[in-house]
Order: structure tokens, then sequence, then C-alpha cells
């Protein structure tokens, strides 16, 4: 392998397949498992969704609560809001074991991703919960709430208005929650493996089949797998029973509550390829050819040894994942022999000639194969093992940071939480393409996913779509943030769940390097270090071919903290940290051979559309009352001047970046606004960070973004609105965001001055304008040249609704969506900027009316409500077909004294 530091290509060199069985844990990696159906002549894998036909109760039965809690938590003392928002070190006097409950018998559903066999845990005699009257078949569920997978059993609300509540968002998200399922296994699978794949599920997840206890998963983000085969019945109704516990004070923002992604049931004959299973690298790649190396681990679960044959065909596939035509390479057949209950590595190489390469839009494309593993055991096909890949060459140099294919690519990153804004945590396809392509239309060309795992369809989709990943696994390690965050578990989950995660994403050509950890308390000191030690030996056992680091908000450049890392993340101290000087400089005199980035950057606040005066002349400033924040309503000046006391805005991000130009680039925080943590104003129900707003709607940022991250592309962005009745005479600033070097601002005609830009200036900003009604312009000019201009208009008193959905047909699925947006016009057209009135959304037609919202962070209507007073002129309804349902949908938006507007949206056969 090459080395992190100063340039590498992934690969494994070897000529021919080599084999070794073990009886020892699986080490294996996958992006996808293949869907193939089983039948009695030819019994393939075959994995099915299960996201039907659950019911859903909140709470437990009475008097038997304590009895099913993983362990006996600390008692808790809520503390006030914002308390350990940008926290320092907390006490860690609670991060001893406490006294288990069921945490001695889920312990063991992780021993597969525990590497020394020494350190795996037996599990003790018993069936805890088998008398509870939720795991019983013969239980009457009757009464229970119907729902279907993905679900967030909190998003519906009511928001908490009173209460320390804002970090978590308002949402009742805290508690118990049973689901229950019948699962018919056929006679014909009597014999083969049957198991649970769970995507996700917040948290503390407790599994029992027909009233036996199987196991469960305590890390509410990482994906995981229970073997029901000891308890499973073939041939008849199973009892599938999950219980979830997500505590309070658990989280720094919204967690979610529920299973809340994607869950599966695999069944595959007893020998197969193991969960995660492949591991494909790339090297020696040029236009001309590319050595593919696969290694693969096969599993044994049946009661005698087995000899199989593996081979494997690559073929080309595209954006749909349909194959290109016939295999593009093969590597021959190899045979092993897997004692029972054991596990063998497999590996083999080939090359494929003038390889179709992966790399990010819009100077690359990004190209992916798909390996298909056989196996076959006397002659018989017995599993059928697809894993999507792609070829790409990635360098991490310290000078010019990452290079793709040769080509230098600028980190022009975000992050992302996992919530889904009016959606909540539940995953949803179409909702997280949605902001996918909202944040790829403003130039972003990298994710962060920020601070856990993602759901792995959001992996397939940044695959296909060609962003750079930064994939994440804690937010803590031994030191707590919350009272009940994930340090409870760190010590005996942290190896399985990095593992799990690792194993889970190894093969996503998007995910180009790793993160173990995000500004945790072992920064300040103590045993730091050696925790950073011990979990990035794991991850380098993992994965050697991308580099793995910690993102550092406090860390020294010296400290023997930074130094552990392959690369270096920091967070807000690269440009500067509340007084302090930018560290850019000094991480680079320490570690010259790393490099450098911020893995968040910026932390601006602003609310869209409102804007507030006096405005500060500086370029980053911190909200104070009157200044940049308004008291009475809580929201944050749109001016895009305003940050969190520990960050800056991108005027301030940017200039330190280009004065250290061996910078690798920056993830904002953030893409999005999210759910919870929503600094500096805790009593509201989201964030203030986001470049779009909750509901999807752009901040004025986004316009600044784009000038830099697409240069290209020729527009003028103005700010702000041009609706100020009761400013007449009044100083009100006039902003410009563009990518031209020169500007010139008319106000209804008469020029405020040319400007040129200034050296590490981002905007064009005329200061001192006077307000008066009618109309502001700016045209600019690039390289002496026309650019763009842009007309900014008093609109008067609103005659109509403007609606439009976003797209003009949905599947029938029930799963597909459309948004549709709703502003208010004038007689001539013009958005009126500043309306706040009530619109009201119905439907007809086979489809419903899933959330509505509006992008304001103080609103606490719920999201299910169909009506949603406009934010400075905008509303969105999020619209699905009925399942099955075909036919005209149409959406009619109510506004007193205005006419109706519809929408309409054809639902379609999927």
């Amino acid at each position: 392998m090459g080395s992190f530091r100063r340039g590498w290509t992934a690969g494994i060199v070897g000529s021919r397949f080599a084999t070794t069985a073990r009886l020892a844990p699986r080490v294996a990696w996958i992006v996808t498992v293949a869907a193939v159906a089983a039948s009695p002549a030819q019994a393939q894998r075959a994995r099915v969704s299960i996201n039907d036909g659950w019911k859903f109760h909140r709470g437990d039965p009475a008097g038997v609560g304590a009895d099913l809690r993983y362990e006996v938590l600390p008692e808790l003392k809520l503390r006030p809001d914002g308390a350990d928002f940008d926290a320092g070190v907390m006490d860690d006097s609670d991060t001893a074991v406490r006294k288990g409950v069921l945490r001695p018998y889920i312990l063991p559903s992780g021993n597969a991703f525990i590497r020394d066999p020494a350190k795996r845990h037996a599990r003790p005699t018993g069936n805890p919960g088998g008398d509870v009257s939720y795991v019983k078949d013969g239980f009457d569920d009757a009464g229970w709430q119907s729902v279907t997978l993905p679900h967030d059993w909190a998003i519906a609300g009511p928001f908490i208005a009173e209460g320390p509540y804002g970090g978590m968002g308002r949402l009742p998200s805290w508690g118990a929650g049973w689901y229950r399922r019948k699962l018919v296994v056929p006679a014909t699978d009597r014999g083969r493996s049957v198991f649970l794949d769970v995507d996700g599920a917040m948290s503390y997840a407790t599994v029992w089949l027909n009233g036996k206890l199987v196991g469960g998963w305590p890390y509410g983000y990482n994906s995981w797998r229970l073997d029901l085969t000891p308890y499973v019945v073939p041939g008849g109704d199973n009892q599938l029973a999950i219980r979830l516990d997500n505590p309070m004070e658990s989280s720094r923002w919204y967690p979610g509550g529920g299973i809340y992604r994607n869950v599966w049931l695999t069944t595959a004959d007893p020998v197969h390829v193991a969960q995660w299973g492949t591991k494909v690298t790339t090297s020696d790649v040029s236009a001309r050819q590319a050595q593919v190396a696969l290694a693969l681990t096969v599993e044994n679960l049946a009661s005698a040894g087995a000899s199989v044959v593996a081979e494997t065909a690559i073929f080309a596939i595209d954006a749909a994942d349909r194959r290109l035509g016939g295999a593009v390479a093969r590597i021959a057949p190899a045979t092993v022999v897997i004692g029972a209950g054991g596990t063998a590595s497999i590996s083999g190489t080939t090359t494929i000639r003038n390889p179709r390469l992966w790399g990010p839009p819009p100077t690359q494309v990004p190209n992916r194969y798909v390996a298909v593993t056989t196996l076959r055991r006397g002659g018989r096909v017995i599993d059928t093992y697809e894993t999507r890949f792609g070829v790409r060459a990635l360098t991490f140099d310290p000078n010019r940071g990452v290079i793709v294919n040769g080509e230098h690519v600028m980190l022009n990153g975000v992050n992302q939480h996992h919530d889904l804004g009016a959606l909540g945590a539940a995953w949803n396809d179409r909702a997280a393409k949605r902001q996918l392509d909202i944040l790829a239309d403003m130039g972003v060309n990298a994710i962060r996913m920020a601070h856990n795992p993602p759901a792995p369809e959001l992996l397939d989709m940044t695959d296909r779509m060609g962003f750079l990943v930064m994939d994440e696994v804690f937010d803590v390690w031994e030191r707590r943030k919350t009272p009940f965050d994930t340090h409870l578990i760190f010590k005996d989950w942290h190896e399985p769940d990095l593992r799990a995660m690792m194993r889970r994403d190894f093969n996503h050509p998007s995910v180009i390097m790793w993160s173990i950890g995000n500004e945790v308390g072992e920064q300040y000191g103590g045993r730091g270090a050696a925790v950073a030690r011990e979990v990035m030996t794991i991850a380098h056992q993992e994965d050697a071919t991308r580099p793995v680091m910690g993102s550092m908000n406090v860390a020294a450049p010296g400290s023997d903290f930074a130094s552990t890392f392959d690369a270096i993340a920091l967070n807000y101290q690269g440009a500067g940290v509340r007084t302090k000087l930018p560290t850019f400089a000094g991480f680079r005199a320490k570690h010259p051979d790393k490099v450098i980035f911020s893995s968040e950057s910026a932390a601006a606040y602003s609310s869209r559309g409102d804007y507030q005066f006096p405005v500060p002349g500086g370029i980053s400033n911190p909200v104070r009352p009157g200044v940049g924040g308004d008291e009475t309503t809580h929201q944050v000046s749109a001016y895009e001047l305003f940050a969190a006391d520990f960050g800056g805005t991108a005027d301030r991000t940017w200039a330190a970046q280009d004065q250290n130009p061996t910078v690798a680039g920056e993830f904002v925080w953030t893409g999005f606004d999210y759910l919870g943590e929503p600094a500096p104003y805790y009593s509201s129900r989201s964030s203030y960070f986001g470049i779009v707003d909750l509901a999807g709607f752009p901040k004025d940022r986004f316009w600044l973004y784009k000038a830099r991250w697409r240069p290209d592309v020729k527009f003028v962005h103005v700010l702000p609105h041009w609706n100020f009745a009761g400013r007449e005479g009044q100083v009100t600033p006039v902003h410009a965001f563009t990518s031209a070097d020169e500007a010139e601002l008319f106000v209804n005609g008469k020029s405020q001055g040319r400007q040129k830009r200034a050296p590490f200036a981002y905007r064009f900003r005329w200061d001192y304008v006077r307000y008066e009604p009618g109309d502001i312009k700016v045209v600019t000019w690039k390289d002496g040249k026309p650019w763009a201009e842009e007309t900014v208009r008093t609109t008067g008193a609103p005659v109509r609704i403007a609606a439009a959905a976003d797209r003009t047909s949905i599947a029938d699925d029930g799963k597909d969506l459309a948004w549709v947006s709703v502003v208010l016009n004038d007689a001539r057209g013009g958005f009126v900027p500043r309306d706040q009135r009530m619109v009201r959304f119905t439907i007809e037609g086979p489809g419903e009316i899933v959330a509505t919202d509006n992008g304001d962070p103080t609103d606490f209507v719920a999201f299910p409500s169909a009506a949603r007073k406009l934010f400075n002129g905008r509303a969105i309804a999020i619209v699905r077909a009925v399942p099955g349902k075909r036919g005209a949908i149409r959406v009619r938006v109510a506004a007193d004294g205005l006419p109706d507007a519809t929408v309409q949206i054809a639902s379609q056969k999927k």
C-alpha cells in the first residue's frame, strides 16, 4: 500500500485466488447484497423487505419496563438548554459499566466484529422478557397503530414548547416503543439460514422471535444483523417483536425515534457469503487498465464442513444499476474448504481494460461496476452476491490536497445531519435525493456524514452522483457531551460499531476518508491520545486504503492527540476560533506531510428572508440582541454576516483558506438546517446554521457559495428584498453575491457607485444606501466584459397564490414524493417577500399530504398539519400517492382574500 500522507492508490496485489480457512470473526465488506429469489431447485440468497405490516405502540406493559432495560442508568437531572453546545471537557465519572439488565444478553450480538476471541461475550442462560405479553404470539395488538417502516414515532409531534428540550428538537423522541410483525417463513426454507437485517433503529434495540430473546444493538445509527435461524419455525407464522428505548438527553440534535431505516429478511444456504462479505480495491489505475482485487469471506453455519467453488464476473453498470453488456473481466474459480461454524477468506485479482473511471462531476463521471460472485457446492449454485464499486485513483497530497484520477479536486463540502426536515429521521429516497440535488446545484461536491453512519441508501446516491464522502462513526468516545449519549456504551461497543460501519461502507467509491470521532472530549488531555490510537488501530485493520482522522476543534498542532491521525481535520480553529488566531499555519508547520482541511467551517446563522437593522460593517459578527438577533421573534438577520461565537461567516473562512493555499477545502456547517441544536435560540425547534432552510428553500448564503463553487455560472444575487415600508430615508445596505469582478448598483436608476472586487473580498456591498421604494439593480462585469445583472423591485399587495410542484408525476408506491411550493405574487407577478398569512392545503384524488413546512425555526405547528403560515413569503406541502392508487392528484391551496390555486400531479405505476 502507498502512504496516506504522500499519496496512495488502493490495491491488493496478486495474480490468482488465494484461500484461507479459519474459525474466526467475519472480516468482510460489502456495498449491497443481491436480491435473488430462492427456489427448492436452486436455493440461493433471498433478501426481501419487511417494511410493511407492522404494529406499533409507545410504552411498556405496566410494571415490566425496568426489567427490559439494557442497563441501569444514572438518575437524570435536566440541564438548561444549550448547556453542552460547543461543550468542553465533560465529567466522565459515569462512564464506568453499570449493572446491566439485558446488557449481557445483547453484547454477544457484536461478537462477529470483535477481533480478539478472548474479548467476545458469552451469552448467559435464561430468556429475559420471554414472559412479557408484547413478545408473545397470542397477544392481541389489534389496538396498536399500523405503521410502515421506515417510521419515526416522534416527528408528528406535538412540539414541546416549554422546558429544556430545544437541543433534541422539542419533539418527543425519547422513551420506549414496541414493534410487532408476523414473519411467514415457508417450509422450503427449513435447513436454510434466516437473518434479520436492520439498517437503523433508535436506539437500544432488543429483538424477540417466538417469545425468545434473540439479541439487539444499542447504537441507534448503525446497521446490524441478527441470526434468527435457531428461533424460526419454517412452514408457519413467526412472531417478531422489537423494543426500542431511546433515552432522554441522549443527543445534541434530534435523533428521531423508532425503526427509522429499512428492515430486511435475508435467507441463504448455510454456506454463504458472509454479512458485508466482499472487499474490492483497485490499483494501477490508468485510462488503459486497472487492476481489481476482491477479498471474499464465506461463512459456514452448517454442522459439517463444506467445499465450495467461488468465481466472480465484473460488469459495467449505469446509474440505474443496469448492466451494460457482458462481463468486462473475470476472476478465475477457486476452491476452499470451510469447517463447520467457520469462515474462509478467498482473494483474487483481475484486470479491467480501458476502465470507465469513477470521479466527481462536473469534470469527471461517476461510473461504476458490479462484481457478481457465485458460490457452487457440488456443482450447484448455492449463493450469488453482488458488490457495486468504482474504479478510481485517489491521492491525498499535503501540498495540493485531494487528487482524483490525477485531477486536483477542491473539497467544496457541507455537513449533513440525518433528518429529512418535516419527514424527520425516517429514511425516504426521494427526500434525500432532493437534498443532494439542491446541494449539487450550489456546487457542493463533498458531504460529511455528521456525526454518525448514514443510511446505506444515501451512500448509494453519493456513489451515483459523484459526491466525495467523509464517513463518520462517533460524536463521543468515553467522555460525554450529554448525560445519556453513546459514551455509556463506548467501551463495550466501539469496536463492533466501528468495524460494522467500515465493512458495510467499504466498497462505496464515494467514501474517500473515515472519521472516527467529532470534537471528542479526549482532545483535552488525559488518556485521549491512547484512546485515539486504539480506535485508529481498529480502523487501519479494516481499511489500509483510505486515511482515518478525527475532527478537532481544540487540539493543539503539537499535541499527541493530533499526531495520531492520517490527516488533519479541523473544526473552525483553522480559520480561528473566537478571538484565537487561525491555526492552519501551525498545523502545517507541525504536520507538513499530512493533508489539512476544515471538517467544519463557518457555522453562520441566518433566518431566510429576515433582514434586520442596523447592519454592522464587519465580515463576521456574533449574534447579539439588536445586532443580528431579534430577542422578540428569535430570528437571525439574513444579511449573512453573523455566526456562532466559535465560528465565522463564509467571508472569514474563505479569507483564511485563501491565505493558506495548501488547505484541501472545507465542509461547511451546515448544508441544510436540521431539527434540534437551535443555537442561538434554544426556544426554537430547528437550527439556523443551514445554507438551505428546513423546508428546502435556499437562504441568501446559497448564492454566496454558488458564486465561489461554480464561478462559471453567470448570475448576480442581490439582497435584501426591497419592501421596507416605514424605512423611507433610512440606511438600508445592499449586497450582491456573484463571481464577477466588478459591480455597480442603481437605485431607481441612480448609480450608487461601481466597485472592483478587493483582495479577500467575497461580496459587493453598498453600506450607505437609503431606502426609497422602487427598484434596485446590480450590473456586473468579469474580465471587463458584461457578466450578469439582477433587479429587485418593491412589490405591491398580493393578488394571487403561485403554487408549483417540483415534479409532475410520482410513483404510486406510497414512498415517492412531490414538494408543492407556495408564494404570493402582486399584480405584476412579483414575489411578495414579507407576507406571513396562513395557507391551507387540501387534496383531491389518490394522494395525501404528508407534511407542511415553511423553514421558520420558531414554528411549532405540527408537521402533519395541512395549514401553515407563510414564513417570509414561502411555504411547502409534501405530497405522496395512496399506495396502489393511480390518477390525477389535485392539490388546492387557499389563503384569505385570494383566489385558490391548484397544482396537478399524476400518480403513475412505479
